[in-house]
């Protein structure tokens, strides 16, 4: 077997039962694909098996490209791409309905579901996210408030996407082993926000700063971003709280009033 890349972040999934519990997750036949880091080409074996309407896979590794095109070769519905996908421009897939799959490389995988977050009209474009993270990280996606997973990652992908189902796969499943456990999430877009919030990255904007005094309260990065009249105007909002008290919803508010300005 070919020797993973380190550098690439890169663990192929060897379990076929693991893989098929994956794509259980939604249907896929005669359903639009989107796979991110293929790789070996575990996950993609199966989902051909399930019949798919078409098949979109990006790929950065040029000699994984390689090995995936003289294994796929015969089905015509398949697009390869060998870029990065942190640099792919995923608004040119005019395909609708897809259904995105990911094993993300550990080292960028919080990248690429911000990069997913920003996508336009990223409810008329994707019916489902099935990504693969280490477990550590998919705790903080999933984390509640009040909980000490909350964070900037869970206010981000909450303000977006609803978690369907969560579960944890062993080191023992990939190779080369990880150190670490993985969690697969299965996210649907949400199709009504109650918060109307232009772009993401605002909202990305916002958490950035107050996150970073994580332990200190407030009262002197809020004011990097609204004044004390806008502030008052929140309702709810207490400046003498620390950042993770302080709830996905007034986070959400901030941005809109800081997009008013």
């Amino acid at each position: 077997m070919k020797y993973a890349k380190k550098s690439l972040g890169q663990n192929f999934l060897i379990d076929k039962n693991i893989v098929r519990k994956i794509i259980n997750l939604t249907e896929v036949e005669n359903k639009n694909i989107l796979e991110i880091g293929p790789g070996k080409g575990a996950l993609t074996e199966e989902l051909l098996l399930r019949k798919p309407k078409s098949l979109i896979i990006v790929e950065k590794d040029k000699n994984l490209v390689n090995e995936l095109k003289s294994k796929f070769s015969s089905n015509k519905f398949i697009r390869i791409y060998n870029e990065d996908i942190l640099k792919f421009n995923l608004e040119n897939i005019t395909t609708k309905n897809l259904k995105v799959f990911g094993n993300l490389p550990y080292n960028i995988s919080s990248q690429i579901l911000v990069k997913i977050l920003k996508l336009k009209c990223l409810s008329s474009k994707i019916d489902d996210i099935i990504f693969m993270f280490q477990k550590e990280l998919g705790d903080k996606i999933i984390g509640k408030f009040p909980s000490k997973n909350y964070g900037r990652l869970s206010i981000l992908s909450g303000y977006k996407l609803n978690i369907i189902k969560k579960f944890i796969i062993s080191s023992n499943c990939f190779f080369p082993k990880p150190k670490v456990s993985s969690m697969i999430i299965h996210f649907k877009p949400k199709n009504k926000k109650l918060y109307k919030i232009k772009q993401i990255s605002n909202l990305e904007k916002i958490t950035n700063i107050l996150f970073s005094s994580k332990r200190k309260m407030i009262n002197k990065n809020i004011k990097k971003i609204l004044d004390d009249n806008k502030i008052e105007r929140i309702s709810g909002l207490r400046v003498n709280l620390r950042p993770s008290d302080v709830s996905p919803e007034i986070f959400y508010k901030i941005t809109e009033l800081f997009e008013k300005n």
